[in-house]
């Protein structure tokens, strides 16, 4: 199966009879809200029956948990996220992200599982057998971190996880698969939480990633976000009243923007009605009304859609493109239906952008065309895709030096030599990291290496090969080798975010304890 775990829904397909179908749910739904419900009596409910109850139960009602998967708890990502959820956001050992429900904390991996277990059940109520391998997608933009945290939650939720790969790369698999096209296609692909842009090289089933960028901040929340404060605004003002420590009313403000902005899509103008938005302190609740119009909203979002804009010049400029040397523009993502966007697009690319593909389901479909040829060695689809971030090494004085450009193609590794810096010296230390900078402060760290068990001797005497590998997931391995003696050093990794084999497994059983209600 190809899953496309979403910031803000979720979608599965597998490929019947040689062709990629997305699989509804028993009520005939075909994508399903990244949303998780703890209810008081102990039952968890996954999807869009958790959604509903966003307003009712706000505290134990986790989404949007793809804007904090395998971030450090000290990004400013996760502070904002803590500012602006319901939900409480806490730090767990390593400092990663926790979520706090009643007395329970949850990793976000943990929560990821809990959607990947609900789209692992719908495929197998509709082939009528267990089906655990499958091909998960990610932004392109998403660090090493967040790929493994990836890649843990979908072993949380018993599946062999065949590859991670890039949501627009699998948009394009989908879009071009047995098409026999030659063609240069840019996808522009705008989710619920993250905004990504690749530049494919599409021919003869061969698709060749030439370059990728993104922003993992950037996506339809932030469109609704602008909604939430004008509404917020505009209530406290007429009103008079404080909503913004108000979980509850900010919560059926959330949903009413959100209603707003699909509105905004074939509407000019939307009338919105909050009922029951907030009880005074004389018990009195009050209903709210208010129209917005697609012009007013237009110009709330502008500065998002011209970030979008940022991304696709770093895209082009990596790729040695201008626009008009692209062929096709594919939209990805439910907010690329806005006129304002699909507009932007156009003006940007100079050319109207390819709408005949569905936004929400077109990702889904590539991962299980991928996860069929990965099965299926005769099947003659080539995908080649490059790392969207530059691997780094920490130097000293605060700096950082390349280890492997951005947009190479992987798998690829590079080997560099280490030798040791002192006298007697037993471990070997070094940081890496993944960003743009050459100041490490500026960088992702991905997490501390230390080397131990070689021959301790004189300053320089002996070196150390170190290898760092980026696989087919995006996901970075390192290994070192004596070079005197041949034995491989032991290698440890302080901060990083991936889980152990042994928390792995505990997770795995309370996923199982989760998913019967027992908690």
């Amino acid at each position: 199966m190809g899953i496309d775990l979403g910031t803000s829904y979720s979608c599965v397909s597998i490929v019947e009879n040689g062709v990629p179908i997305v699989i509804p749910n028993e009520w005939g739904e075909r994508t399903h809200a990244s949303a998780i419900s703890f209810t008081q009596n102990g039952k968890v409910i996954v999807g869009n029956d958790a959604k509903k109850l966003m307003v009712t139960n706000p505290l134990n009602t986790i989404f949007a948990i793809k804007r904090l998967i395998g971030r450090f708890f000290f990004a400013e990502e996760v502070q904002k996220a803590r500012g602006s959820m319901p939900y409480r956001i806490t730090e767990g050992s390593n400092h990663s992200v926790e979520i706090r429900v009643g007395s329970g904390r949850f990793s976000c991996p943990e929560i990821s599982a809990l959607v990947l277990q609900e789209m692992k059940n719908i495929v197998e109520r509709y082939v009528g057998q267990k089906v655990t391998r499958a091909v998960i997608t990610v932004p392109a933009y998403f660090n090493d971190n967040q790929r493994q945290a990836t890649k843990d939650a979908g072993q949380i939720a018993g599946l062999d996880v065949l590859r991670i790969i890039n949501e627009p790369t699998a948009a394009a698999l989908s879009y071009g698969f047995g098409q026999g096209y030659h063609q240069r296609v840019v996808l522009y692909d705008l989710g619920g939480g993250t905004f990504d842009v690749s530049i494919l090289d599409i021919g003869d089933d061969v698709f060749e990633v030439m370059s990728t960028a993104g922003d993992t901040y950037l996506g339809g929340e932030d469109f609704d976000d602008r909604i939430i404060d004008w509404l917020t605004d505009t209530v406290e003002q007429q009103q008079v009243v404080e909503l913004r420590g108000n979980p509850t009313a900010q919560q059926k403000l959330r949903d009413a923007a959100e209603k707003a902005k699909i509105a905004l899509s074939t509407q000019e103008t939307v009338d919105i009605h909050v009922p029951l938005l907030y009880t005074d302190s004389l018990g009195y609740s009050h209903d709210f009304d208010t129209t917005l119009s697609r012009t007013e909203f237009s110009q709330m979002v502008m500065d998002l859609v011209q970030r979008s804009f940022k991304v696709c010049d770093e895209a082009l400029q990596s790729a040695q493109l201008t626009a008009s040397d692209i062929d096709c523009v594919i939209l990805v993502g439910g907010p690329t239906r806005l006129p304002i966007i699909q507009s932007s697009v156009q003006h940007y690319f100079q050319r109207p952008p390819l709408t005949t593909i569905h936004p929400d389901e077109v990702v889904a479909m590539g991962a299980a065309i991928q996860a069929h040829a990965l099965i299926n060695h005769q099947q003659a689809t080539y995908l080649l895709d490059v790392t969207p971030l530059t691997l780094r090494l920490g130097t000293v004085g605060g700096y950082t030096e390349k280890i492997i450009d951005k947009n190479t193609p992987v798998p690829v590794d590079r080997t560099k030599c280490f030798s040791t810096a002192s006298d007697n010296q037993e471990r070997v230390r070094i940081r890496v990291y993944q960003g743009e900078s050459n100041l490490a402060s500026e960088n992702v760290l991905l997490g501390e290496l230390e080397f131990t068990g070689f021959r301790v001797a004189q300053r320089g005497d002996v070196t150390i090969e170190v290898t760092f590998e980026i696989d087919n997931d995006g996901i970075v391995n390192v290994s070192a080798v004596d070079t005197e003696t041949g034995a491989r050093a032991c290698l440890t990794v302080n901060l990083g975010s991936s889980m152990s084999e042994h928390d792995v497994k505990i997770a795995q059983q309370r996923n199982v304890q989760l998913s019967s209600g027992a908690i």
